[in-house]
């Protein structure tokens, strides 16, 4: 079958940045959804018209995937607003985030908790890709037709890169993929 919109496909893939180093390795075929929100706009387009064992090799720009690093979504937090089990690498939502962190933090935001100091919490509304272009070599396991659910849904349920809000993953539990 060939890869059109509306069809279900199952990639496995090596992801690097421009100097080489592995980002992420998918070596378990996953389904996405192409013409959905599961995956970047430049890896459907590069999808169209391939079937099952195609491989492409894509260069995708910070522009074309998670944007430009924004020094204004990093906020320094007083320490004492949150749990004592707070942990580096935790994800946090803009609207949870605890009465008194700064009122500029966009609520629509996932944060991630990159330190954590006596006095003070790192958060980071950045996607952590964020300003890296990224190089991913791709592999198309196999193509299906979507079920209407999963076109309904716009998703067959995995999103490319799509992180988890902290109550629903456990820290270090989230993942890129």
């Amino acid at each position: 079958m060939e890869i059109t919109q509306q069809c279900v496909v199952a990639l496995t893939w090596t992801l690097k940045d421009t100097l080489g180093e592995e980002l992420d390795l998918l070596d378990e075929p996953i389904e996405f959804l192409v013409g959905g929100n599961d995956l970047l706009p430049p890896i459907e387009e590069a999808l169209q018209g391939h079937t099952a064992g195609a491989e492409l090799h894509l260069q995708i720009e910070p522009e074309q995937a998670f944007g430009d690093f924004n020094d204004q979504l990093i906020f320094l937090e007083p320490r004492h607003l949150f749990p004592l089990e707070l942990e580096e690498g935790q994800l946090l939502e803009g609207s949870s985030l605890p009465v008194g962190c700064n009122p500029d933090a966009p609520k629509d935001a996932l944060y991630h908790v990159t330190d954590i100091y006596p006095e003070h919490v790192v958060l980071d509304g950045n996607h952590p890709l964020a300003g890296i272009a990224i190089r991913i070599s791709l592999k198309v396991e196999s193509v299906r037709e979507a079920t209407e659910d999963e076109i309904g849904r716009g998703s067959s349920g995995n999103g490319f890169f799509r992180l988890q809000p902290v109550h629903a993953a456990q820290p270090g539990d989230e993942s890129l993929h």
